[in-house]
């Protein structure tokens, strides 16, 4: 769309008529000015000429990332209104030689505002607005409006169920050819023919079951290849396409399993981002196959990038707090998500409610009195999982459902644990295990913040996505290196701890701060790596040696862990000091096994473990 945005922060009305200002400003659209955080209603304004080169053309407007609720006028008439950010916003109009729109938006008045309405973000994140993309289509007069494919696994093969809306503004009776085409691969394309027949004015869904031939199936990136099937729709001289992939995803008692075949799922928490493919080339190449996107829907590009790279998405609906909600709205969100996200191969699991309850809020203090009190929280926290229940159950069967992710005493779905930060210390996470064994099968959060270098908060300055009270009372330093080195430590014991204790799923928080001067991220917020990103990228590699606790002056145990699909037999060489020493080991996949112990001197400053494998040499490395 040519011409200029200009915006201004309104008063909500319900009279049906356009909102006006004194004074409209130049604003970038699709963005979130920073000049109104904070403000409920803020109202955007475009003027353009026609864009048809002829009458018999038809113009399509589309709106992407429309946040939260809105109100859509065309030349002062109104054409719809729009709330769910996640879905397209489209509409058909009449243009004029010169059109103005307008684009009225509000700040969320339910609960679904998720992550972006909470103190992990700065406020401008919540800034009403048009955050993704806008544009107008010319289109001619009879075109398809629109695809949705949802992939099928059978037993003798693999069907794409395919839906194409033609509309027609003339009578119709003409056939649409489906084809599908392997996008990167050798294999069997497909084609074939559907008649549709429309009265004029009419729009009409024609659906189709796409069988493919020899199906080759998408995997994760540490088990198999990307593949995906491109299908499209022909009418004419119109056409539209979507891209998706085959697999089967379950979760039970058994694990996690992708195509039948068990996949341990290491990640992280992602959270809103201007570059989200970044986000996860970064993730991949901490080690991660898993990213959540934590209480937000992101655009399609970060689960593209997830399509590409072979990482398994948990996705989540916008819901986070201690929040009571319209479970008919949720269950017609969770249902609007599935359908605009779920031809995503990588999209494996679908979250409705983080946080419900925080009992935790305050830090807790560490030893016996702590863990006393920490029992004490957990006991007394009381939640009913009945309507996050019934909104996951609106999800599609093809991938697991996590109604509630939150701390212990919430009896979660998946854990929220933070040894080390909120309470006790990292090594904590045992106890924490060996006393609530149900919270280490999905964890769907841990970690510790700490601050930035180069900025400018201390301990006790309040920034969006970081406990201050947390850091004093865990760090007790406004020193960056000592933060981000605790950060490191902490992050480093309690994954390998999980890992070591055989979690099904754990996802880090997080990946990068959301404020310049400290956060949760392993990241800093111009992108740049702190100590923990390394050793979150050690801790993860799939096949690991790890000490059994943290290194000090003495015997400690080491452990090696396979997450890998096939059995190892790799050697491990340790060292510490002027002492060292060698195993040979054989690990099954997805298990662990014990490799001996590392005799520690007192004069020895760090402890490094070699893992030597058939194809590659492992290294992980532990300060005293």
């Amino acid at each position: 769309m040519t011409g200029a945005w200009t915006a201004a922060a309104v008063d909500p009305h319900d009279d049906g008529e356009p909102p006006d200002a004194d004074e409209w400003v130049d604003v970038t659209v699709p963005g979130r000015p920073e000049r109104f955080a904070g403000e409920d209603t803020v109202a955007y304004r475009l003027r353009f000429d026609d864009p048809r080169a002829s009458d018999t053309q038809r113009t399509l407007l589309e709106l992407r990332g429309l946040f939260a609720r809105a109100s859509i006028w065309m030349n002062g008439e109104l054409l719809g209104e729009h709330d769910a950010y996640f879905v397209p916003a489209r509409f058909e109009f009449d243009p004029a030689e010169r059109n103005e729109l307008v684009v009225e938006c509000h700040a969320p008045q339910d609960a679904f505002g998720g992550v972006q309405t909470t103190d992990l973000l700065p406020e401008d994140a919540a800034v009403p607005g048009i955050w993704w993309d806008a544009r107008v289509r010319v289109r001619p007069e009879t075109f398809l409006d629109g695809m949705t494919v949802r992939p099928r696994i059978e037993d003798d093969g693999a069907v794409i169920e395919a839906a194409v809306t033609v509309d027609a503004a003339a009578k119709l009776d003409d056939r649409v050819t489906f084809s599908t085409r392997p996008e990167g691969f050798r294999g069997g394309g497909t084609m074939e023919q559907a008649s549709v027949t429309a009265a004029a004015g009419e729009r009409t869904t024609l659906t189709r079951e796409i069988r493919v031939r020899d199906p080759s199936r998408w995997w994760p990136h540490d088990y198999g290849s990307q593949h995906r099937y491109t299908v499209r729709a022909k009418l004419g001289e119109t056409s539209v396409s979507e891209t998706t992939g085959l697999r089967t995803v379950e979760y039970g008692d058994d694990g996690l399993f992708v195509n039948g075949q068990r996949v341990s799922a290491r990640g992280v928490n992602v959270l809103p981002s201007d570059d989200p493919a970044t986000d996860v080339e970064r993730a991949a190449a901490a080690n991660a196959n898993l990213v959540r996107a934590h209480a937000h829907v992101p655009p399609h590009d970060l689960h593209e990038a997830c399509d590409d790279a072979g990482v398994l998405v948990w996705q989540d609906l916008p819901l986070t707090g201690d929040r009571e909600y319209d479970v008919d709205r949720g269950e017609a969100l969770a249902t609007a998500l599935a359908d605009e996200y779920g031809h995503h191969p990588s999209v494996s699991l679908y979250g409705v409610h983080d946080d419900p309850r925080s009992p935790f809020a305050a830090p807790v203090s560490g030893g016996r009195v702590g863990r006393y009190r920490f029992r004490w929280r957990a006991w007394r926290t009381d939640y009913d999982h009945g309507s996050d229940d019934a909104v996951g159950d609106a999800f599609p069967a093809d991938a697991p459902v996590i109604p509630v992710a939150g701390p212990p005493g919430t009896a979660p779905d998946a854990a929220h644990l933070y040894p080390g930060w909120k309470y006790g210390t990292a090594t904590d996470a045992e106890w924490l295990l060996d006393r609530y064994p149900d919270l280490g099968d999905i964890v769907g959060e841990y970690g510790a913040g700490s601050l930035a270098f180069g900025g400018d908060a201390t301990g006790g300055d309040d920034v969006p996505g970081f406990d201050a009270d947390a850091h004093e009372m865990k760090v007790g330093d406004d020193d960056p290196e000592m933060s981000q080195s605790y950060q490191a430590a902490t992050l480093k014991t309690v994954t390998e701890t999980l890992r070591r204790r055989g979690t099904d799923v754990l996802a880090a928080f997080a990946l990068r701060d959301t404020a310049p001067d400290a956060g949760m991220g392993v990241l800093a917020h111009d992108g740049s790596e702190k100590p923990g990103y390394e050793a979150l990228t050690q801790s993860f590699e799939p096949v690991q040696a790890v000490l059994d606790s943290p290194p000090e002056a003495g015997s400690v145990g080491v452990t090696v862990v396979n997450d890998g699909p096939d059995a190892v037999e790799p050697t491990l060489a340790w060292t510490a000091g002027n002492a060292e020493g060698t195993e040979d080991v054989t690990v099954d996949a997805h298990d662990t096994v014990a490799a001996g112990t590392a005799d520690v001197p007192r004069d020895a400053e760090a402890v490094e473990l070699l893992l030597t494998l058939s194809d590659r040499t492992v290294f992980n490395a532990y300060r005293l």
